[in-house]
């Protein structure tokens, strides 16, 4: 039997793979809210989506078909907004009788999250965050490696993740911290929450550059020592070893051998989907680490340039001359 969504954020960038994943799996989307309406895509999946561009009508709406029939009621709520409103979204859900499908992440401060828990077991429902890289088949199979791994050593890694960005991203509420909780927390969360999958807890963090274009630091994991370079500038792009397509660089490398995953990624949702219907899916205590971290990220100081440093940053702060804490 089909189930009805409703989702928030239906005019963001990441909401086509919840569009996508929804219509995959045979399910409806019912109702969706963003204030933005350029929301024509829409039309790709159904043209009987009841839209709104104000929260408290699409709020209405959703309370008045859980007072009507069930064949009616919504069951999910696919969460794309801004990071900033995940959590108040999620309670939303929850009020309205439905599961909560959240984007990353799944909220900005690690305290948030035990209030959620205890709102779910309240209302009898569950709360999922989407953990897409944890499907794909390139990050699988660096993980069954790694537990096949007869090292006693701590697996050395390195993260690079560039994707380009033109002006609009610092203008939107993504280049605002305290909406997107910045550039490691939206765009670096899904690779630290593997990376940790990977390689178990963090033991020790450190900050060596910061700006709103790009980040990079050092981490020390249970069983891997991590250097990190996140970046919105296209520019850097020119730093990268292989030949590419696109706009953007995923890389990582585990003791010299690199895993390169630049593409794969337009069904992972589809199957983050397919699981949580089944009754599996990732709850937000998968999420909490990685939201942990990328907190402790956001409010460290930057400690400069030193022997633990991803070599791009180096040759970044050769090449431009800017500042350590620019």
């Amino acid at each position: 039997m089909s189930k009805n969504f409703a989702m928030t954020g239906v005019g963001g960038y990441v909401a086509v793979r919840h569009l996508r994943a929804i219509q995959n799996t045979g399910n409806r989307l019912l109702a969706a809210v963003d204030p933005c309406d350029s929301v024509g895509i829409l039309d790709r999946f159904s043209t009987e989506v009841s839209y709104f561009r104000e929260f408290e009508r699409f709020d209405r709406h959703i309370e008045k078909l859980r007072r009507g029939p069930k064949r009616e009621r919504i069951d999910y709520v696919s969460i794309c907004s801004p990071n900033y409103l995940h959590d108040a979204h999620i309670r939303f859900a929850l009020r309205v009788g439905a599961h909560a499908i959240c984007e990353k992440p799944l909220v900005l401060n690690p305290w948030n999250v035990d209030m959620l828990q205890e709102l779910a077991q309240e209302h009898g429902a569950r709360i999922y965050t989407v953990l897409q890289l944890r499907a794909h088949p390139s990050i699988l199979a660096l993980k069954r490696a790694v537990e096949n791994s007869t090292t006693k050593r701590k697996h050395q890694v390195e993260l690079t993740y560039i994707t380009t960005r033109g002006k609009w991203y610092l203008i939107s509420w993504k280049g605002n911290v305290e909406q997107s909780g910045g550039l490691a927390t939206n765009i670096g969360i899904h690779f630290f929450d593997v990376l940790i999958w990977i390689f178990g807890e963090v033991q020790y963090q450190e900050v060596h550059y910061s700006s709103p274009y790009k980040m990079a630091g050092y981490l020390n994991l249970k069983n891997a020592e991590v250097k990190w370079y996140l970046s919105i500038d296209q520019n850097d792009l020119d730093m990268c070893p292989v030949q590419r397509k696109g706009a953007t660089y995923r890389s990582i490398t585990v003791d010299d051998s690199q895993l390169e995953f630049s593409n794969g990624f337009e069904e992972l949702h589809t199957v983050v989907y397919k699981d949580i219907l089944a009754g599996r899916g990732f709850s937000p205590c998968d999420a909490r680490a990685s939201i942990e971290l990328t907190h402790n990220i956001r409010n460290s100081f930057p400690t400069g340039l030193n022997s633990i440093s991803h070599p791009f940053l180096e040759r970044v702060l050769d090449d431009r001359q800017i500042s350590v804490h620019s």
